[in-house]
C-alpha cells in the first residue's frame, strides 16, 4: 500500500465509524426502521443517479430481482436493523467494537458452506480469541439475566452474523460491475424496508428536525454512498487483505466519535474485550505473525 492508499484507507474507517454516530444521532428523533429506511432509500437513489451519469448499463431481469432481494436483505435490511435498534440499549462505541466480529462470522460461514476457508490452528486461535473478546464485552450477566442492555449487544452480534454470510452470498455478484452491485443492492434493501417502516414506525406521524435529516443524510450520502465508491476503489489498488484493516480502525473512529461528540465513556472491560478480539482478528489475518518470524 501506498501514502494514497493509507489516507483512503483512514478516510474510510472514520466514514463508516461515523455511521454509528449517525445512528446515535437520528435515534434522538427518528425509530429504528425508519432510519434504516432512509439511509438505504437515499444512499440507493443517490448511486442510481451517479450510475446513469456514468453510462453505466443498469441491467434488469427477474432473476437479477431474486439474487438482489436476497443480498439487500443480508447485508443491509438485516443487519443495519440489528444495529440501529442495538443503539437504543448500548453505546455506540460499543456497537462498533462488536461489529468488528465481522471477518471471523464470514470464516465460519465459509467453513459451513465447504468454501476454500481453511481451519487452520492459527485461525482456530483467532476465532477462540474473538469469541474470548465478546464475552468479556457482554460480561458474566448475560449468563444470569438478558436485560435490554443485553439484547442490543445480542442485536448488534446478530448483524455481523448476517455480514458473514453476506460476504459468500456477494461472491456471485463479481461479474457485475460493484457501482451496480451497490445500487440494486441498496434498492433491494430499501424495498425490504418499506413495508415494515410503514407498519412499524408510521413515519408520515414523524418530525425528525433538522438534526435526524442532517443524520440520515451522513448515513445515506457519507457513509454509504460514498463510502462504497471509495470502497471499491480502495478494492482495486489496494487489494482485499489489506481492506481488511479496516476492521481495527472503524472501532478507534467511532469510539473517538462517541467520546468526542456524544459523551459516551466505555468501561476498561469494553477496552479489555477490544484487545482480546483484535488480537485475534490480527492472528486470522497473519501477517503481523509472519513479520515477527521475518517472512
Amino acid at each position: 500500500m501506498n501514502a494514497r492508499d493509507w489516507l483512503l484507507l483512514l478516510i474510510l474507517s472514520t466514514v463508516w465509524g461515523g455511521s454509528f454516530f449517525f445512528f446515535e444521532l437520528a435515534l434522538e428523533t427518528l425509530p429504528p426502521f425508519t432510519i434504516v429506511l432512509g439511509r438505504v432509500s437515499l444512499a440507493a437513489a443517490a448511486l442510481l443517479v451517479i450510475a446513469r451519469l456514468r453510462g453505466v448499463v443498469l441491467p434488469f431481469n427477474a432473476t437479477l430481482v431474486r439474487r438482489y432481494l436476497m443480498l439487500g436483505l443480508i447485508s443491509n435490511a438485516m443487519p443495519f436493523s440489528f444495529i440501529v435498534w442495538g443503539q437504543t440499549q448500548i453505546p455506540s462505541g460499543l456497537a462498533s467494537i462488536i461489529n468488528a466480529m465481522t471477518p471471523i462470522w464470514a470464516m465460519l460461514v465459509g467453513l459451513l458452506i465447504g468454501s476454500d476457508e481453511r481451519l487452520t490452528p492459527g485461525r482456530t486461535i483467532g476465532i477462540v480469541l474473538g469469541f474470548s473478546g465478546v464475552a468479556v464485552l457482554m460480561g458474566p450477566d448475560l449468563l444470569r439475566e438478558i436485560d435490554p442492555y443485553s439484547l442490543g449487544q445480542l442485536s448488534v452480534l446478530g448483524a455481523t452474523i448476517c455480514y458473514g454470510f453476506a460476504v459468500h452470498y456477494g461472491r456471485g455478484f463479481k461479474g457485475t460491475p460493484a457501482l451496480v452491485n451497490a445500487a440494486y443492492m441498496l434498492t433491494a434493501a430499501t424495498v425490504w424496508l418499506i413495508p415494515v417502516a410503514l407498519i412499524v414506525d408510521q413515519p408520515w406521524t414523524l418530525t425528525p428536525g433538522i438534526s435526524g435529516w442532517g443524520a440520515l443524510l451522513g448515513l445515506s450520502l457519507l457513509c454509504t454512498s460514498f463510502a462504497y465508491l471509495l470502497y471499491f476503489r480502495l478494492l482495486a489498488s489496494a487489494g482485499a487483505n489489506n481492506m481488511s484493516l479496516v476492521t481495527f480502525l472503524v472501532p478507534v473512529s467511532a469510539i473517538t466519535l462517541g467520546a468526542v461528540f456524544l459523551d459516551e465513556r466505555l468501561g476498561s472491560t469494553a477496552f479489555l474485550g477490544m484487545g482480546i478480539l483484535f488480537v485475534g482478528l490480527a492472528v486470522i489475518d497473519g501477517r503481523l505473525w509472519r513479520r515477527l518470524r521475518g517472512g
